[in-house]
């Protein structure tokens, strides 16, 4: 399903469940050992889909680490990016040679509840969402918003190495293209000599989920 939204460089692999051959590498297992049960297995499946997408790539499997910010760690020469959510879980993986960067993120295709979006979405961003629903009221416009700037975030720390809040991002969605521009109100990590200032990004609403990518290429 992902692959509708990611550039031809990317290697993925996504889950509708917990596969029995998803296992945990030496190295992962103390990041998850005290953890519940579902979050294991988001864990582990994820780790499972990484895997899978760097033997694609040409990798042999590796342990996927977790960095001191909860970010993966990926084998030198490899950028990528995972997501989870109830009942899917994904990883996508790119050569830096190919990807600066990029971030995916899926979610369910509900509602946010009450209060989230006035604490994620800017003043702007509330009525530009509000003239999405009057137009096409079967897409969960708040959803998306928070799914895409998930998707910039991951996008924008493996660069910067630091926070982008929510707020920290303006959106604007292109309901026919099904693609987004995010410009970005945080002075961003230098991109080929130039200040990271815009992302775009690519969304998909399908099989109950939204799933949004965001890529930053060469």
């Amino acid at each position: 399903m992902i692959e509708a939204i990611l550039p031809r460089a990317a290697s993925f692999a996504e889950a509708f469940g917990d596969p029995p051959e998803a296992v945990l590498y030496p190295g992962e297992e103390g990041m998850v050992a005290r953890a519940v049960e579902s979050r294991r297995r988001e864990y582990t499946t994820t780790r499972h889909c990484a895997r899978v997408a760097l033997r694609d790539l040409g990798y042999e499997p590796v342990a996927i680490p977790t960095g001191e910010k909860g970010e993966p760690v990926w084998p030198a020469g490899v950028v990528g990016t995972l997501t989870h959510c109830p009942g899917y879980r994904a990883a996508a993986l790119a050569r830096a040679e190919d990807l600066v960067s990029f971030g995916i993120d899926a979610e369910p295709h509900l509602p946010l509840p009450d209060g989230i979006l006035e604490a994620v979405a800017r003043p702007e961003e509330q009525s530009h969402l509000a003239a999405l629903k009057a137009s096409a009221p079967e897409v969960h416009w708040d959803r998306l918003l928070f799914s895409a700037k998930e998707s910039v975030y991951k996008a924008w720390f493996p660069l910067a190495r630091r926070r982008l809040d929510f707020v920290e991002a303006t959106l604007e969605f292109d309901r026919a293209a099904r693609s987004f521009h995010a410009t970005l109100h945080q002075t961003g990590p230098e991109v080929h000599g130039r200040p990271l200032t815009s992302m775009s990004g690519r969304w998909l609403v399908a099989k109950g989920l939204v799933t949004t990518s965001v890529v930053i290429d060469h």
